[in-house]
């Protein structure tokens, strides 16, 4: 009896270990299926967004040129303050020679105008 319950444990024992080295040999496998099997699952949604974050940064990196160009223009602006003053007092001038010179016609034009009427009267008098 003790030989049979002997070969009873014998037995067990070596149908667990076969049992073990079963699933030890075979756990690679399963594990890499399953990676495989997730991988085909999220990979077309991995790389949609892959792609989305690529056009997402295209149009920030344009967002960020414009800004740093209209900064550059307002800086500019800022530092051309003294080409405005400059502008300013040529206008300035311009304004003031222009009126000068409307002036100066306006009193030629008087002035010839009321000669011409002297002349005229003159020529009507001397003609009666």
């Amino acid at each position: 009896m003790e030989d049979q319950e002997m070969q009873l444990k014998v037995r067990r024992v070596t149908d667990k270990f076969t049992e073990s080295m079963y699933v030890l040999a075979n756990e690679p496998s399963v594990a890499l299926y399953r990676l495989q099997e997730h991988v085909r699952r999220s990979l077309p949604e991995l790389v949609q967004h892959k792609t989305d974050m690529q056009s997402w940064e295209e149009q920030s990196q344009g967002a960020i040129y414009t800004v740093e160009y209209a900064c550059s223009a307002v800086k500019s602006m800022t530092n051309s303050s003294l080409y405005f003053k400059n502008i300013d007092s040529l206008l300035r001038q311009a304004i003031s020679m222009k009126e000068q010179i409307s002036n100066c016609q306006g009193r030629r034009k008087r002035t010839t105008d009321s000669g011409m009427l002297k002349e005229g009267g003159e020529k009507h008098s001397s003609g009666m």
